[in-house]
Order: C-alpha cells, then sequence, then structure tokens
C-alpha cells in the first residue's frame, strides 16, 4: 500500500498472537501497509505462550481500518485499536 496525499490519523494497533502458526500470515498482512507503519514493538511472553506487538501507524482512517479488520480476521490473534486525538 502506498501513502496518499489525504488526511491521516495516528493509531497504535495492540495485538495479542495466541497462534504461533498465524504469525508469518500476520506478518504478510503488516507487509502490505509497511509505508504508513511507523515503529513496531513485540514481547515474547513464553510463560503464557503467546506473543505481544504494539504496531504503531500514520494513516488514513480507511486504511487502518483495513488494517485492523484483517489483522482481527486472522484466526488465533486479537487486536484493539487507539487513536491519538490530533494528528
Amino acid at each position: 500500500m502506498e501513502k496518499t496525499s489525504e488526511m491521516t490519523r495516528i493509531a497504535v494497533l495492540s495485538i495479542i498472537v495466541e497462534d504461533m502458526e498465524k504469525t508469518e500470515e500476520l506478518n504478510h498482512v503488516i507487509h502490505e501497509y509497511a509505508g504508513y507503519v511507523i515503529g513496531r514493538m513485540g514481547i515474547p511472553y513464553r510463560q503464557k505462550q503467546l506473543n505481544i506487538i504494539s504496531l504503531v501507524v500514520d494513516a488514513p482512517q480507511d486504511v487502518i481500518s483495513s488494517l485492523s479488520g484483517r489483522i482481527g480476521r486472522i484466526v488465533g490473534i486479537t487486536s484493539k485499536t487507539a487513536y491519538a486525538k490530533m494528528s
């Protein structure tokens, strides 16, 4: 996906990966939106056998919704999005 000149928002996607076999699919989706990604932090929580990822993006609202929706539809992965009050 390419950046456009339309108005953008800053958002953080909180992602919890419970099914490690879905990591490749998740990374593929994130890679498609790489042009909007400001940063990514991943924390493996081995005691609970899951990974926690924070993904910060600067993108138009529809792009953030699309990314969040695609991630949320991956079975074994949970995602929530928080938006900055101003961009």
